[in-house]
């Protein structure tokens, strides 16, 4: 099964909603931060973060940790470091 991490994801017992704050004010950023807490103890969070940036079109919510801005400038960073190791700068 591909995506078996999601049997052992500490999220699977939890409402979905909670994943998916709706906007970016103060009431956002808190249901985003309970979120996260819910992601650190999980088993599979890098294989969801993996997920939800390589393997996705999954581009709102928390997944792995991460908001999807946090997710943004880990993939920009990433190509940085990518772009930087291919130039031999």
């Amino acid at each position: 099964m591909l995506d078996s991490w999601r049997t052992r994801a500490a999220c699977r017992d939890v409402d979905p909603d909670l994943f998916f704050p709706v906007g970016s004010g103060a009431p956002a950023l808190v249901q985003a931060e309970e979120a996260k807490a819910v992601c650190r103890g999980c088993p599979v969070r890098e294989e969801c973060l993996r997920w939800a940036m390589d393997d996705s079109l999954q581009v709102t919510g928390v997944w792995g940790g991460l908001r999807e801005d946090e997710r943004q400038s880990l993939k920009r960073r990433s190509r940085r470091r990518a772009h930087r190791a291919g130039s031999g700068g």
